[in-house]
């Protein structure tokens, strides 16, 4: 009988040393080409550093944070800039007059601070967010900047300079806490219209002291504690006004805790949805009725909770075809000790929540999830997953000591049909820098083909992340300029096929948190030389189907032309 004694040791060894190699945290797939990310924000000659207003009172507006946004405000083919400021308040005077700035890409791998001649300081507004669209189909970008109490309007002038004109337009959100914002053709009449998320029923004077009451200890508030706000959604009169049609066309109906917001195709009808990711309370998904009104699917598609049922701290969102079927996927991020979420779309106008079976799960948990982004920084052809994050909490640690304040960014790289891998680790040491990120905004801003990143981080400076590798893979980015269709071209389905390989996107409005993204649609390509087709479904209706497209290149194809002539300078590299 010893020798059932020794075999059932050898078997319990076994079992132990299995699960011990089952439970060792397996190592990222190697990259199909070496990318690495470098903070060249410093070389750049930004300057820009946030002021988190932070006080001993732990108001609530501290903590927030705020996005950042790319635009090309001179039309010279370059991205520039723009950084949402707070602003002094009743509780906090700042050493320094505030403002939010503008800086103009000057082609050689700088930036030139040009906010006093664009007159876009937003001076005295708490700024938090920012969106950027042609509302007046004039051919040049206008700011749409959010914040606490009211929000601004600035018409680009065309010579570099911009006019308030939130009065005029009617669009000011007064005595609301704006966030995130987005630019969407809702009713297909040519116009961009206004999509503004609001936050929370919170004043100075109702701040409240939650936390410990001991030196220290006192913490930031939790949403529970007070009322939302409502979605508002501005119409647009083409002619430089605006009609605010919230209760009318439904969106207004809820209560929200708004905080990111994507206006995209979700059920493939041609007309531009809403999703809107809320803080502790039901996300949002509005289908739309092509009638000017939206019908409310949050809690019958699957998305207004996780698959257990919680409402959760819905931060930033995006979504993507994630898995090449032509449907649109949703992420939604998440604060520490839950989930950020991954939705897989079924067709029908419903959800699954994903999260574990694409490999995302719980990788994350120990991590507070602000912005999230879907971007191809490879590009292989497949949309991957990009992620800021940073407590909400400056003394987490007291009560958490297994969580810091600043933490380390995200990229979970898409495998193939929707499967994901953490990769954030051989993306280079300033990627996995810890910060306390917010606001995050994707662009590629040298013109080279691969997507960069910008950051904004609480109480400190920007980074600006170049993607150095990603243009390894071939890719192609397209402009679009509507003519029938508002000349952003927001809403356009666009379908490219590359020897065989087919990779369906859409021209989305918002994205992320608070920030506002390159407008070029961006497509990777792998390995793939050539490109037999790509179709192009306008809000207007008309298709145009190009053949013979370039690669490695960026085009611009306006509606029922074809591809026209425009430059992108190249950004050499510092």
């Amino acid at each position: 009988m010893v020798w059932l004694g020794a075999l059932l040791l050898f078997l319990i060894a076994a079992v132990a040393t299995l699960t011990h190699l089952q439970a060792r945290p397996a190592l990222p797939p190697p990259l199909s080409v070496p990318v690495r990310y470098t903070d060249v924000r410093k070389a750049s000659g930004i300057t820009f550093k946030h002021d988190g207003t932070e006080t001993a009172e732990k108001n609530y507006l501290e903590t927030m944070g705020n996005g950042a946004g790319w635009i090309d405000y001179d039309q010279d083919g370059l991205l520039d800039l723009y950084f949402p400021q707070t602003a002094a308040t009743d509780w906090y005077k700042p050493s320094r007059p505030l403002r939010s700035e503008l800086w103009r890409n000057n082609g050689d791998g700088t930036f030139t601070d040009v906010t006093d001649k664009a007159g876009v300081g937003a001076v005295g507004l708490y700024a938090q967010g920012v969106a950027v669209g042609d509302f007046d189909n004039d051919g040049y970008p206008d700011l749409y900047v959010t914040g606490y109490g009211r929000a601004i309007l600035y018409h680009n002038n065309h010579d570099g300079t911009f006019t308030d004109v939130t009065a005029s337009a009617g669009v000011g959100d007064d005595g609301q806490w704006s966030t995130s914002a987005g630019w969407f053709d809702y009713d297909k009449d040519g116009y961009l219209d206004l999509l503004v998320c609001n936050y929370i029923q919170w004043t100075p004077q109702t701040n409240l002291w939650c936390g410990e009451h001991r030196p220290g200890y006192r913490a930031y508030c939790h949403p529970d504690n007070y009322r939302g706000q409502h979605i508002r959604l501005y119409h647009n009169n083409h002619n430089g006004t605006f009609t605010d049609v919230s209760a009318k066309s439904g969106v207004a109906a809820p209560e929200a805790k708004g905080m990111g917001v994507v206006l995209a195709d979700f059920n493939n009808d041609g007309w531009t949805d809403i999703f809107v990711a809320n803080d502790t309370w039901p996300n949002f998904l509005f289908m739309n009725n092509h009638d000017g009104t939206f019908r409310d699917v949050s809690f019958s598609s699957g998305v207004a909770a996780s698959e257990d049922g919680k409402y959760e701290a819905g931060m930033g969102v995006d979504a993507s075809d994630a898995d090449g079927d032509g449907w649109l996927d949703v992420y939604v991020t998440h604060l520490d000790f839950e989930l950020s979420r991954f939705y897989h779309n079924n067709h029908d106008e419903t959800f699954d929540d994903a999260t574990y079976s694409s490999g995302i799960g719980n990788k994350a948990i120990m991590l507070s999830g602000v912005s999230g982004k879907f971007l191809d920084f490879d590009n292989d052809g497949w949309m991957d997953i990009f992620q800021t994050n940073g407590s909400m909490l400056d003394n987490i640690h007291l009560y958490h000591n297994e969580v810091t304040y600043p933490e380390p960014k995200l990229m979970y790289r898409n495998l193939g049909k929707g499967k994901f891998e953490k990769v954030s680790d051989l993306l280079g040491p300033d990627f996995i820098k810890p910060t306390v990120g917010r606001g995050s905004a994707v662009a590629d801003y040298d013109n080279d083909g691969d997507m960069d990143i910008v950051i904004s981080n609480r109480g400190d400076y920007p980074e600006l992340l170049r993607n150095d590798g990603g243009n390894a893979h071939h890719w192609l980015e397209v402009m679009l300029v509507g003519t029938k269709s508002n000349r952003d071209g927001v809403g356009a389905s666009l379908k490219l096929v590359s020897e065989g390989f087919t990779e369906t996107k859409q021209r989305k409005g918002g994205m992320s948190y608070m920030s506002a993204h390159d407008p070029r649609v961006h497509f990777g390509l792998g390995q793939r030389k050539s490109i037999e087709s790509l179709e192009i479904t306008w809000p207007s209706g008309t298709v145009d189907k190009l053949t013979n497209v370039p690669i490695n290149q960026i085009i611009t194809v306006k509606e029922g032309a074809g591809i026209i002539p425009r430059k992108f300078p190249l950004v050499p590299s510092k």
